[in-house]
């Protein structure tokens, strides 16, 4: 059923219209006058508008301006008479459909609605194919292959067995864990054994964007709903129509988007900022975080009945230093993935350099682990990766491996790194330091460091700290 709209200030033509309309199964809406069916198009979303060529006041090729301006993927067709034929012509150089000559029959009318509503379906489908893309450019995607999450102990074969359950069901699903755990893999894989997997996968992170660009982002927004909204955009629920949303980072919403969040798991419908539409979407929501949302609802902080629509499927994933056996071979898997990106062949890694591994704790775990033996692949020299070629912090040396001090008390560099290796490296450390000092608290991170939150989320994520 779609949304079509009637402006023309003859009210024969109008109910005339209506009424072939309404048969064909279709909602029509229908106005006097230009400025008025202007009004009705920003107020909800119109799959089509029928609209008289000459009208007092707005005439129909002013109102296809306007409408054009508004939304440049409108779908418009004039009424004309036969003198004025010439001018319906000029108007579809402008950007009409098409137009249809007075008298009309009601079978022409309804061929020309088939056509239009099928050109509307190919603009929409087609706009929300290039939001998806953009979306999906700027993500960071790891790999969807369930395979790719390794893990041989009981604590991990029993997260492999409750996603193999649970990924055919459409229930909402929180996934808890420290970071760095795999959380967005597991959610991934829920999507790719699931009857959704071949509609979108849409990621949101929930903490890395200020709370009125996130609503924005996740919802959508109209034309001029804020200052720099010069079209109206898609948001991530409205992707995610027919597949998965991901909600990464849940806990760091605020109270107003948890309502709206609250309206969509129990409705399945939301409005875009700044508009009047009611939309509705067809989405699996899973969410995941690295907080205790008990404690956040004990607090006041998280809405309690948001907690239990998210928490119908729970996943808790466990630390890596929780599960030591899987170092091993997850160090192996991540040998095997960046062989490619490194340009090296290792014959594998040293008795030595695993029991270095093995005893660390691990605070970004398996994400830090990647990131630990990407550098180390990087400056290692010989077949296969030593003690000596993993960071200085695992081991328990002191400082940063491209810095350190003589017994004078002088800076020494290791001149086998370049400067931004160094660099990547001391900031690490740094991060790394504060976070701790702040109790892991991103906000505090974020102001003790000087630098905005949404930077702090890519450095954790970029050197694997939990």
């Amino acid at each position: 059923m779609a949304n079509i709209l009637i402006v023309d200030d003859n009210e024969t033509i109008r109910e005339g219209v209506a009424a072939v309309i309404a048969k064909m199964g279709h909602t029509s809406h229908v106005a006097a006058d230009g400025a008025r069916g202007l009004k009705l198009f920003k107020s909800r979303r119109m799959e089509f508008v029928i609209t008289d060529l000459k009208m007092e006041g707005m005439s129909g090729i002013e109102l296809l301006e306007q409408l054009l301006a508004e939304d440049e993927d409108a779908v418009v067709m004039l009424i004309t008479a036969y003198g004025t034929i010439e001018t319906a012509v000029e108007s579809m150089k402008l950007g009409a459909f098409d137009f249809i000559t007075k008298p009309f029959k009601p079978e022409m009318l309804r061929a020309k609605v088939e056509q239009a509503l099928e050109v509307a379906r190919v603009k929409k489908e087609r706009a929300r194919l290039q939001a998806e893309n953009e979306i999906l450019r700027q993500d960071s995607r790891p790999d969807a292959d369930f395979s790719s999450m390794v893990g041989d102990s009981a604590a991990m074969q029993a997260v492999f067995e409750t996603v193999r359950k649970v990924a055919p069901a459409d229930s909402s699903v929180l996934i808890t864990g420290e970071s760095g755990t795999g959380k967005e893999l597991v959610a991934r894989a829920l999507h790719d054994l699931s009857r959704r997997k071949a509609r979108s996968f849409i990621r949101v992170n929930c903490g890395a964007l200020a709370e009125t660009l996130l609503e924005s982002e996740m919802f959508g927004h109209e034309k001029g709903a804020f200052t720099g909204a010069g079209r109206r955009k898609m948001g991530r629920f409205e992707l995610a129509d027919g597949g998965t949303i991901f909600l990464d980072e849940i806990g760091e919403i605020g109270p107003a988007l948890q309502l709206k969040l609250l309206r969509v798991l129990q409705e399945r419908e939301f409005e875009r900022v700044g508009g009047e539409e009611t939309l509705s979407v067809d989405v699996r929501v899973i969410a995941a975080t690295n907080q205790d949302l008990q404690v956040l609802v004990a607090e006041g902080r998280f809405r309690q009945d948001l907690y239990y629509r998210l928490h119908i499927v729970p996943i808790h994933l466990p630390s890596l230093r929780e599960r030591p056996e899987d170092i091993a071979p997850l160090a192996q898997h991540f040998l095997e993935k960046l062989r490619a990106r490194t340009g090296k062949r290792f014959q594998g890694i040293s008795d030595e350099a695993l029991e270095v591994l093995s005893s660390y704790r691990w605070p970004g775990n398996v994400r830090e682990l990647e990131n630990v033996l990407e550098q180390a692949m990087i400056f290692a020299e010989g077949e296969a990766i030593e003690a000596a070629d993993l960071p200085s912090n695992l081991s328990g040396r002191s400082g940063p491996a491209a810095l350190r001090r003589s017994a004078e008390g002088h800076l020494l560099v290791d001149t086998h790194r370049s400067l931004p290796e160094i660099l990547d490296e001391v900031e690490r450390v740094l991060i790394s330091q504060a976070y701790e000092k702040a109790g892991r608290v991103k906000t505090e991170t974020a102001r003790m460091l000087g630098i905005k939150t949404s930077a702090l989320y890519y450095k954790l994520e970029k050197y694997g700290i939990g």
